[in-house]
């Protein structure tokens, strides 16, 4: 397979250091210096240098620049360049996880709109068609037949998991809409599908960084996290290869798609492999893949569902994060696992709303939601690219800025000597909202990185605001 720009660039600093043209202690080119030497933006010279930084070649130093370590790995150009990076060279220890304190202080931030939610798990909510939802919702409730209020409870309104269905045809999975459950978001699905293969104590395969809520939910259900780390192409499957030979897995908890926080996806190689090692060893893969909509190219990515054969993989999914937030609908396709899920939930919820169910419906139907989805789409993208070169223009050299191909997050790592939680609480004093690196993590890792949330400012927005989180992260530094 050819390899990416930046990961050539990786290698050919790396058979520098090997070769001894750099040696142990020696600064390495500024970002600057090597984006003019070998004619590359400065994203790829931060994506090159993450990847020889997490192989133990080079190292930051505070206010200084790159440097090559010490003692640099010996290990041979070809492996240390090629697979997926990670922070960690075999899997950590099973954590219990202990994060809602902190994610909590986050959402209570996000609630105060005189702050700036760069930390938000939302885009900006004028990019959502609110008017024409209502409408949907009104001619939806005008036709309502009485008796499905309540035939349509269980496994939802029969036309908008029909929609659905239509829907996962486009991204290559056929089902019929009797295998579509309709859940309260995506966060109850995921719930749901998690509590019907586990129980208290059971280790569970997750990212690492990971979306906070699966760390709650790990937590609130007692189970042990087994992190697998995430690089610029996904889950190192690898290493999740080596975690099922270790550990009594249960289940395996990812995004395979524009991963909330880094933005990385898996490719469809990947996606396969994944799906293949996971039922060879009969493991159920949840997947969380509320982004799919959200890509920034021509065609929207596989999810792993799609190379599902036996049912091992739960895929869930919602409107919450490109169509409706409030409705708080969303699905699951649990596979082999359908029963117990929704046993489960008619022990809980029983169904979410009827109405919005059918509003949704609705608009699926009649409300040009494929025309909305590329008008989104278009929206983020001018988001990102105005995010991005607002950090390039303010930001230390030093700063590594993820570059997702859809979503609307960017992963940030900056230098060691920065603590995210002093930024986090520095900066909401100064009315910014961040998402700091360690509420990522089972065991509290990421200290010097953060997530921000391109979608939720417009363009004109992004530079005032990248501005003073610089100078505040400089104070900080």
């Amino acid at each position: 397979m050819k390899k990416k720009r930046y990961e050539k660039l990786a290698e050919d600093i790396a058979a520098l250091i090997h070769g001894g043209v750099l040696q142990a202690g020696e600064r390495i080119p500024s970002i600057r210096s090597a984006c003019a030497a070998w004619t590359v933006s400065p994203a790829t010279v931060f994506k090159a240098y993450y990847l020889l930084e997490s192989r133990g070649l080079i190292q930051a130093r505070a206010k200084s620049g790159y440097y090559v370590q010490t003692q640099p790995k010996a290990s041979g150009l070809a492996s240390s360049i090629a697979t997926t990076p990670s922070e960690q060279g075999a899997v950590k220890t099973p954590t219990i996880v202990q994060v809602s304190d902190l994610v909590f202080s986050l959402l209570e931030s996000v609630r105060d709109r005189s702050i700036v939610p760069l930390g938000s798990a939302f885009p900006d909510p004028a990019l959502f068609p609110v008017q024409r939802l209502a409408k949907s919702a009104a001619h939806a409730l005008r036709f309502v037949q009485p008796e499905t209020l309540v035939t349509d409870m269980p496994l939802g309104v029969v036309e908008l998991r029909r929609q659905i269905a239509q829907r996962y045809a486009l991204a290559d999975v056929r089902l019929s809409p009797d295998e579509v459950m309709i859940t309260t978001g995506a966060m109850e699905a995921l719930n749901l599908c998690l509590q019907a293969v586990t129980k208290p104590g059971d280790y569970v395969a997750i990212e690492s960084p990971a979306f906070y809520a699966s760390l709650q939910v790990l937590e609130r259900l007692q189970l042990k996290a087994v992190e697998i780390p995430v690089g610029p192409q996904g889950m190192d499957i690898d290493l999740l290869q080596q975690a099922l030979g270790q550990y009594p897995l249960k289940a395996c908890w990812l995004m395979s798609s524009f991963q909330n926080p880094t933005g990385a996806s898996l490719s469809d190689a990947s996606k396969q492999q994944l799906v293949e090692l996971l039922t060879q060893h009969q493991v159920p893969l949840i997947e969380d893949d509320v982004y799919h909509e959200l890509y920034f190219g021509t065609q929207p990515p596989k999810p792993a569902k799609a190379f599902d054969h036996d049912g091992w993989v739960m895929h869930c999914s919602s409107f919450s994060k490109c169509l409706a937030p409030g409705y708080r609908v969303g699905w699951v396709n649990a596979g082999r696992f359908s029963q117990q899920v929704q046993r489960l939930k008619l022990m809980t919820t029983i169904s979410p709303s009827i109405p919005a169910q059918a509003a949704l419906a609705d608009y699926l139907q009649h409300g040009g939601y494929d025309r909305h989805l590329r008008k989104l789409r278009q929206h983020l993208q001018q988001q990102y690219q105005a995010m991005v070169a607002a950090i390039q223009r303010h930001f230390p050299d030093d700063t590594q800025i993820s570059e997702p191909d859809g979503g609307y997050f960017l992963w940030l790592t900056l230098n060691p000597a920065i603590n995210s939680l002093t930024v986090f609480q520095q900066a909401l004093v100064e009315g910014i909202s961040i998402a700091p690196g360690p509420m990522f993590s089972a065991s509290q890792q990421f200290g010097h990185c953060i997530r921000l949330n391109y979608g939720a400012l417009k363009v004109e927005e992004i530079e005032f605001s990248i501005k003073r989180l610089a100078g505040l992260i400089d104070g900080v530094g």
